[in-house]
């Protein structure tokens, strides 16, 4: 069963499309069950300035895409970069054991698009200057 906050998603999902001229680009595929998830990004000042996705796939695929895109927009790369699934499912009020994939599929979406993207504000050592 899916929680309401999910089925929201799903039926109404948030930043769907595409962004003309992305700073970054991943497209991704689940190749147990097929689910396809293409999202785009636009970095401003070393934020998520716009996140949009494109999927294909079941109720929980597309409902993870649009949390993820709100979880992300605003913050930073390497803030970006800690977000972990437990946070995804919580923020959807919960998500099936058999759907977790779904989850996953969201976060190596965002991992490789930010994986494109230079160090923005680190220096050598890998710190961020302050």
């Amino acid at each position: 069963m899916y929680s309401a906050q999910l089925l929201d998603h799903f039926e109404h999902p948030r930043n769907a499309g595409e962004i003309t001229h992305p700073d970054a680009t991943a497209e991704i595929e689940n190749p147990a069950c097929g689910d396809m998830l293409r999202l785009t990004l636009r970095i401003d000042g070393g934020r998520i300035a716009e996140i949009r996705f494109k999927a294909k796939g079941c109720v929980a695929s597309i409902a993870c895409a649009s949390a993820l895109s709100e979880l992300a927009r605003g913050k930073s790369i390497d803030e970006a970069r800690a977000l972990h699934r437990d946070q995804l499912v919580e923020y959807l009020g919960g998500l099936p054991q058999a759907s977790t994939h779904a989850a996953q599929l969201a976060l190596d979406a965002l991992s490789a698009a930010l994986n494109q993207l230079p160090h923005v504000g680190k220096t050598q050592t890998g710190f961020v200057n302050s």
